[in-house]
């Protein structure tokens, strides 16, 4: 999701890459659950983190977005939300003790916090928001082990092309006049990079390398 406001403002002022050390370190966020509420619709999920809820709780797609995710609109494009519940909107999957019930295969935004990512030139860095997370005396801790995805510069290729992927979803939804068209592309969205079950002896990022060429040919003929 984007963020207003000036880099400066909202962060130490410093982008990192993933053998950065960063101030980041919670400590197992003990004792504190603070950024697992009043998340609204801020936990925006990509495919893999549908996939690996997925085969974590062992529910189609299509079940969880019945009960753990909502539909909803970011930056445009219609995709798939954490669900919040209850007056301190708490992600659906924060447990009776502040914990996170799926840590194994909690979503890659829950994996950066407290950083983001700052997109340019067809990628991205990390920075350090300083105004999001209570937790104090944090340590510093190398990105990647951080964010603790294995492959991990595969995976921050996958969030780039992801991102940049939407961002062209983006243009031609904000340029249609179209109605069905609007409609029929973010169905086929929705559809072809998320409900549609990877198949999981296969290597995940070939299959959606796989999707994303034909997503990519689909746009340039929109």
């Amino acid at each position: 999701m984007r963020r207003e406001g000036t880099l400066e403002e909202i962060s130490d002022g410093r982008l990192y890459d993933l053998n950065d050390m960063v101030k980041a370190d919670c400590r197992e966020c003990e004792g504190c659950s603070e950024c697992c509420r009043g998340t609204g619709d801020t936990v925006i999920l990509d495919p893999l983190d549908v996939n690996r809820l997925s085969l974590c709780l062992k529910k189609t797609p299509e079940k969880l977005m019945e009960e753990e995710l909502v539909l909803d609109v970011a930056d445009g494009n219609i995709l798939p939300h954490l669900r919040a519940r209850g007056k301190e909107e708490r992600c659906v999957f924060l447990d009776n003790q502040g914990r996170c019930s799926v840590h194994p295969a909690r979503p890659g935004i829950c994996r950066l916090f407290p950083l983001g990512r700052f997109y340019e030139n067809g990628g991205f860095r990390y920075f350090l928001q300083i105004h999001e997370c209570p937790k104090p005396n944090r340590g510093k801790i190398k990105v990647k082990k951080w964010i603790d995805m294995p492959d991990a510069r595969r995976y921050d290729k996958f969030v780039s092309d992801w991102h940049y992927f939407l961002k062209d979803v983006q243009e031609v939804l904000y340029d249609a006049e179209d109605t069905e068209l609007i409609k029929n592309l973010n169905l086929y969205v929705v559809n072809r990079f998320y409900i549609k079950p990877y198949e999981p002896e296969r290597d995940f990022y070939g299959q959606f390398y796989e999707r994303l060429k034909e997503g990519r040919e689909l746009l340039a003929l929109a």
